[in-house]
C-alpha cells in the first residue's frame, strides 16, 4: 500500500496559487510580505508529562508556560483571514496539558482551518476526546516503544503510560465511529536501537484497536539539543523490518516505514543550495507567543519575527524582522549547518526544482 497521506513527501503541490505567487515575488520583499504560510505548528503549553531520550527541544526546558486563550483565537481568526490552511498543536511540550485545547480546536473549525495534533495522548478526558474527533483533521500518537517497558524507558516515564495511550487511542475511534467523523488516527515511533525488537508487537497492537496507520520514522539530532547519543544513528542493519512490517498492513491499516528520509541521511548534502520554505510556507509559534520562521531554530533572534501578545498575525509576518529574515535566507544562511531531513525538506527539493528546472521541462 503507498503512503497515501504523502507522510515521507510533501503536499505543496496540491497549493499551486501559493507556490504561482512565491515565484513571482522572485526573492523580492515586496512580493514575499504577503505571501503567507500555508501550515502553521503552535505550541499551547510548554510544559510535558515525558522527558523522552530524543526529544529536540530538551534545550527550551519544557518550562511552565501557556498561550493566553483570547490572543490564540484572535490570532488563529488572524490567520485564516490571510490565507493560513492548518494548524499542528504541538511543540515544546504535550498540548493535551493545556485546559483550554478543546475550546481552541472548535474556534479553528469555525474560523475554516484544519487543525491537527501531535501528542503522547495519555493525559485526557472524555469530554476532549470528544473535541479531538470532532474538531481535527488528524492526530498523531507518539508511542516510542512497543512494550511498557521500553515505552517508560524511552519516554522516561511511568509504564502504565503505555496502557493509558492505547486506551485512548482505542476509546478515541470507537468515539469516532459514533459520532461518524472523518478524522484520522495514527501513531508514529521513532526507530531506536532500544525499541526495534518491539516494533512488531506494537504494529499488531495499533491494527486491532483500529489505528489508521503507524509511521517508522529516523532520528536526526536537532540543532541545540543537550541529549547527543543518538548522533551518529544510521538504520542500514534496521531496514530488514520494512519486510516484517509489509506482511502487517492491510486496507484499512497502513504503514509508513520512511525508507526514503533513512536513506537521505547518508547524503553529503542537501541537493539545493538555498532553503525556500523559509520564511515562505510554514510558522511555528512557541509556547510564548514568539513567532519563528523554522522550528529548528527556537530561541533564534534571526528567525525571530514578532509576538502574537503584543502584534496582530499580520504585523509580525510583514513586519521589518520577517523582512530581514527574507535578506538573511536569500544572502547568508549556510544550509550546510541546518539539521538533516528537517520538516521541510521535502518542500525545498520541489521548491529547488521549481527555481532550477532541469532542460526539455516545455516537452510535458
Amino acid at each position: 500500500m503507498s503512503d497515501r497521506y504523502n507522510i515521507d513527501s510533501h503536499k505543496l503541490i496540491y497549493h499551486p496559487q501559493r507556490v504561482s505567487q512565491w515565484l513571482a515575488a522572485d526573492n523580492q520583499w515586496s512580493g514575499l510580505k504577503t505571501t503567507y504560510p500555508i501550515y502553521v505548528e503552535i505550541t499551547p503549553i510548554g510544559s510535558c508529562n515525558h522527558r523522552c531520550t530524543f526529544c529536540s527541544v530538551d534545550y527550551i526546558g519544557y518550562k511552565t508556560i501557556s498561550q493566553d486563550e483570547a490572543v490564540l483565537k484572535r490570532t488563529i481568526t488572524q490567520m485564516a483571514e490571510k490565507g493560513v490552511k492548518s494548524i499542528m498543536f504541538a511543540g515544546e511540550g504535550e498540548p493535551t496539558l493545556y485546559k483550554p485545547l478543546k475550546n481552541v480546536l472548535n474556534h479553528c473549525k469555525e474560523v475554516g482551518i484544519d487543525s491537527s495534533l501531535t501528542t503522547n495522548f495519555v493525559q485526557l478526558d472524555d469530554e476532549t476526546i470528544e473535541s479531538i474527533v470532532d474538531a481535527c483533521s488528524w492526530v498523531k500518537v507518539s508511542i516510542n516503544g512497543g512494550t511498557a517497558e521500553s515505552y517508560a524507558q524511552i519516554h522516561q516515564t511511568t509504564s502504565r503510560h503505555f496502557d493509558q495511550a492505547l486506551q485512548n487511542l482505542e476509546k478515541a475511534i470507537i468515539m469516532r465511529q459514533k459520532r461518524k467523523s472523518s478524522c484520522t488516527f495514527g501513531a508514529q515511533l521513532l526507530l531506536l536501537p532500544e525499541n526495534r525488537e518491539t516494533i512488531i508487537p506494537l504494529a499488531k497492537k495499533l491494527k486491532a484497536i483500529g489505528v489508521d496507520y503507524l509511521v517508522i520514522k529516523p532520528y536526526t539530532q536537532s540543532l541545540y539539543g543537550i541529549s547527543r547519543q543518538y548522533e551518529n544513528l544510521k538504520y542500514d542493519d534496521m531496514m530488514y523490518l520494512q519486510e516484517e512490517l509489509d506482511a502487517i498492513k492491510s486496507d484499512a491499516f497502513n504503514i509508513i516505514f520512511r525508507e526514503r528520509t533513512m536513506n537521505k541521511l547518508h547524503e553529503e548534502k542537501q541537493p539545493y543550495d538555498k532553503c525556500y520554505s523559509t520564511p515562505n510556507f510554514w510558522a511555528y509559534v512557541m509556547a510564548n507567543g514568539d513567532v519563528y520562521g523554522c522550528g529548528a531554530y527556537l530561541e533564534n533572534d534571526k528567525f525571530n519575527y514578532g509576538n502574537i501578545n503584543n502584534d496582530s498575525f499580520e504585523a509580525i509576518w510583514e513586519g521589518s524582522k520577517r523582512q530581514e529574515a527574507v535578506r538573511y535566507m536569500r544572502d547568508e544562511l549556510d544550509i550546510s549547518q541546518c539539521r538533516k531531513n528537517c520538516r521541510m525538506d521535502e518542500v525545498n527539493r520541489y521548491l529547488w526544482d521549481l527555481k532550477h528546472p532541469s532542460p526539455h521541462v516545455n516537452f510535458i
